[in-house]
């Protein structure tokens, strides 16, 4: 039992480093989410709560970044702006930061943290090719590479819980409703609300030729396969990483160049395999995290009776 206990604490500590940049304690930026005057955007019991408290999450995360990478425009930001492949998790802590900033915070974090996004993508510029050959300008905070982002989240967000997850208060409408507040906060223009418009929406991107499979897509999705992980977590990711892949249409799976697999020496569902793996993850970091307890906190504080 005690080299149980010092396992999962050590798993428990490299999962918090990976995520958040920091272990044993929560980063700086998660005990504010108890401050502020307003419920925020999201409440207990919504849509985006009940996502985003799963631990799918994980499998979700994998998966947009892979979905992002196929559009040239938003690669080409990544790949030429971003430090993701000299400080990759300190971009995912970022990353993690925003996201449960918008789900947990207060009306004021969350347009904060979103005002501050921005400000570092109004200097990523440049011009990239796509799929069809021709050559465009692109800014990070253009409404159209913002929109394939919130897209590609949304979709990747639900897929991945549809598997693994819960199930949505509403079902995925309200989980697209919902997180439509934060496609707004940065800056897409009436982001989709339905799940059957997101997935018309990627239909379109697709159709039109724009998606591009290239060296450089090549490159990012070997990147995102074999991410500078502590030992400890490798064996977990890669199963996760499988997942993602598993969760993705054909279509593009074959533009990234990727197949099912099976994983072990005894061939298991991936699908399978990677809710164990979920299941260890959810065993050391505990069901409700730190942000949601922050803003429990803030809810109670206001009197918010279902906090």
């Amino acid at each position: 039992m005690g080299c149980m206990r010092n396992y999962l604490t050590e798993y428990r500590h490299e999962l918090q480093r990976t995520f958040t940049g920091t272990s044993g304690t929560p980063p700086e930026w998660v005990p504010r989410l108890a401050e502020g005057n307003d419920a925020g955007y999201h409440l207990p019991g919504s849509a985006v709560w009940a996502v985003h408290g799963h631990v799918a999450t994980i499998v979700a995360g994998i998966r947009v970044l892979l979905m992002q990478a196929l559009h040239p425009g938003a690669l080409a930001g990544v790949y030429e702006h971003s430090g993701f492949q000299k400080d990759p998790l300190g971009r995912l802590a970022n990353t993690v930061r925003w996201i449960f900033t918008v789900t947990y915070g207060s009306t004021e974090a969350a347009e904060s943290a979103t005002a501050v996004v921005r400000r570092i993508h109004e200097r990523v510029r440049g011009t990239y090719t796509d799929g069809n050959g021709a050559v465009h300008e692109y800014a990070a905070n253009d409404p159209e590479l913002l929109r394939w982002v919130h897209v590609t989240y949304a979709d990747s967000f639900l897929t991945a819980n549809r598997i693994w997850g819960v199930s949505i208060p509403g079902g995925a409408d309200a989980y697209v409703r919902e997180w439509a507040a934060a496609g707004r906060l940065m800056g897409v223009q009436d982001p989709p609300v339905t799940e059957a418009q997101v997935r018309e929406e990627l239909e379109g991107w697709y159709a039109s030729g724009i998606l591009r499979a290239d060296e450089r897509l090549a490159e990012t999705v070997s990147f995102i396969q074999h991410p500078p992980l502590s030992p400890l977590l490798r064996p977990g990711y890669r199963i996760l990483f499988a997942a993602a892949v598993a969760s993705l249409e054909p279509k593009y799976r074959e533009l990234m160049g990727l197949q099912r697999a099976r994983v072990g020496p005894v061939p298991l569902p991936v699908i399978t395999a990677a809710r164990v793996v979920l299941g260890m993850v959810r065993l050391a970091l505990g069901s409700h995290g730190p942000s949601e307890q922050a803003a429990r906190q803030r809810l109670q504080r206001l009197g918010y009776a279902d906090a």
